[in-house]
């Protein structure tokens, strides 16, 4: 399995060669934890998780490496303003190291319903500030630091070549508000590496350095824990695509001014998730949590499988109806993987022939720059040809899954067992339509559903459906059938 990935360094698809055999080190830019992770930051995380399944799936052994940003700073390169922790810690009657450690276990719940494996290494920036401070110690010795105001800036005119990644010249550059522009720097796009002083200088987490007290720029900690986990040099580095222009770019900077090596193989950005054509940012208050998703009875897999439906470099509008489209196609899938192994006593066996044939054109698509709208449809072309043994079928999708992360092989007939209550209004609404009490039928239907359970009446019965409120309250989430006859 050949991978042809899009490199932002180039712009262009390129064959994928690790820099050793066999093993790839991958780093991924992980959250700002002063509140909940919106649905927009969420799909950035399941496209680098399809990378990583896709990068195990060829037989590379991935060390996966993601940082925790638990340390203050503006959040968002559009952004200014006061510090965004700060703010939720005041906002909440608590500390910021409070706020951080209850939003870095809410965004790792998000992570985990969404069927995202965990990184080998979670790097707190907090843990870290040691190694921040011998990187900048290491890019002031050769040169690349002044002094400004009471802060340690990076001088970007000394550093050739940039602003590459982002294709900028001297007209286009620009600093984030992450960057906060002071007064002294010998140019407005320098960034600070080290602060003392500034806008954020009564912030509560700050640290001794040997430019003084005070706390490190955001830049610094990608820059810092990539080297001390991956080395001077790895392979892929992800993000969304907002950290192209100021934090790729300066971390760039940075990191080759200290080592005079080239840094990173291969630049990968996922694109944003649009709320009424516009980016979905909590600065615009236009965002949608996953906790919103679920509490509506979504399982937060449909919401994976919409985000699956689009490529990861293609803008992707969320709607309701999008959202429940894709709700009732992964149902679809579920119900096809049951039906197979039902058909298959001996369990999923090894693809032959047809099925392989198969698996070799989803392989295919998901080498091609991770083609998942080409592989979801290849899988639903698999399920429904059954010419081909159902063993096989079952086997092949179940490897397909593996990549996809859809959780098909939870999909188990009978596995999920139904609370008492609500075996009680199952069988009181069979009683209601039995009696023809059709309205009082309809009232039990739509209390199941507030509990996780469609109900489907056909002549073959009624078809329960664990739909579920949430992964966490239905940790198998599965879609089981019983006929109520």
């Amino acid at each position: 399995m050949e991978l042809r990935l899009y490199n932002t360094m180039g712009r262009r698809i390129e064959a994928f060669a690790p820099l050793k055999a066999g093993e790839v080190g991958l780093y991924c830019c992980g959250p700002t934890v002063y509140n909940y992770a919106h649905i927009g930051n969420l799909r950035t995380y399941v496209f680098e998780d399809v990378l990583r399944r896709t990068l195990e799936h060829a037989g590379y052994r991935v060390t996966h490496v993601m940082n925790v940003t638990d340390v203050g700073h503006l959040t968002d390169d559009a952004d200014d303003g006061e510090d965004k922790m700060e703010k939720g810690a005041r906002e909440q009657g608590r500390t910021v190291w409070e706020i951080a450690e209850f939003f870095t276990k809410a965004f790792f719940r998000d992570f985990g319903l969404l069927g995202c494996r965990m990184p080998g290494v979670v790097c707190r920036a907090t843990d870290h500030i040691a190694d921040m401070i011998d990187l900048i110690r290491r890019i002031e010795a050769r040169g690349f630091t002044y002094e400004a105001g009471g802060n340690l800036c990076f001088d970007i005119s000394k550093f050739a070549g940039y602003g590459r990644l982002a294709l900028l010249d001297g007209q286009d550059l620009r600093a984030g508000a992450r960057v906060a522009v002071d007064e002294g720097k010998r140019n407005p796009h320098d960034f600070v590496l080290w602060f003392t002083r500034g806008k954020f200088s009564h912030q509560s987490m700050m640290w001794d350095s040997p430019w003084g007290r005070g706390y490190p720029g955001w830049h610094i900690e990608c820059s810092a824990m990539s080297l001390k986990y991956l080395g001077e040099q790895f392979d892929i580095h992800c993000g969304g695509i907002d950290h192209v222009p100021v934090h790729h770019t300066n971390e760039i900077a940075q990191t080759e001014a200290a080592t005079g090596k080239p840094w990173v193989h291969t630049w990968m950005h996922g694109e944003f998730l649009q709320m009424e054509r516009q980016k979905m940012a909590k600065s615009a208050g236009n965002f949608v949590t996953l906790s919103t998703l679920t509490d509506r009875g979504y399982d937060a897999l449909d919401y994976r499988c919409f985000l699956l439906g689009a490529h990861y470099r293609s803008p992707l509008a969320f709607g309701w109806d999008a959202l429940e489209a894709a709700r009732t196609g992964r149902r679809g899938l579920l119900d096809r993987i049951l039906q197979a192994r039902s058909e298959s006593p001996d369990g999923p066996a090894e693809p032959t022939a047809a099925a392989a044939e198969r698996l070799a054109a989803f392989d295919a698509h998901a080498a091609d720059d991770l083609n998942m709208p080409r592989c979801l449809a290849e899988l639903w072309s698999l399920l429904r040809d059954t010419a081909i043994p159902a063993p096989q079928r079952l086997g092949a999708a179940l490897r397909m899954d593996d990549i996809l992360g859809l959780g098909l092989s939870d999909a188990r007939a009978g596995e999920v067992s139904l609370d008492e209550e609500t075996q009680r209004l199952l069988s009181e609404r069979e009683q209601a339509r039995r009696s023809r009490d059709f309205k009082r039928a309809d009232e039990l239907r739509a209390l199941l559903k507030e509990r996780g359970i469609e109900v489907q009446d056909g002549p073959e019965g009624t078809k329960v459906r664990i739909i579920g409120k949430g992964r966490s309250e239905n940790p198998v989430t599965t879609e089981r059938q019983r006929c109520l006859k």
